[in-house]
């Protein structure tokens, strides 16, 4: 499990698991519940690669990033490692 801290969003924390190029178990701490257990539940099992093409750059309101842009950059940092 890793957990990734946000910057710039609701969601303090991200906890995830990237396992032979697959996203799972996806838990937002902090932020707004319902769409974040909702996103949560369809990244679910999905190549990383295709989360990070669907996600990248989506922003909220006025800020330059949203919790789902901030797990596209959590995926990217474990990529990274691995």
């Amino acid at each position: 499990m890793t957990t990734y801290n946000t910057a710039g969003v609701c969601a303090k924390e991200i906890d995830f698991e990237l396992k032979d190029g697959f996203i799972t178990n996806v838990r937002f701490n902090g932020g707004c519940p319902g769409n974040l257990q909702a996103i949560s539940v369809l990244v679910e099992g999905m190549p990383a690669e295709e989360v990070i093409k669907k996600l990248k750059g989506i922003t909220c309101g006025q800020k330059t990033t949203s919790c789902t842009d901030q797990l596209v950059n959590a995926i990217l940092e474990q990529m990274k490692k691995k």
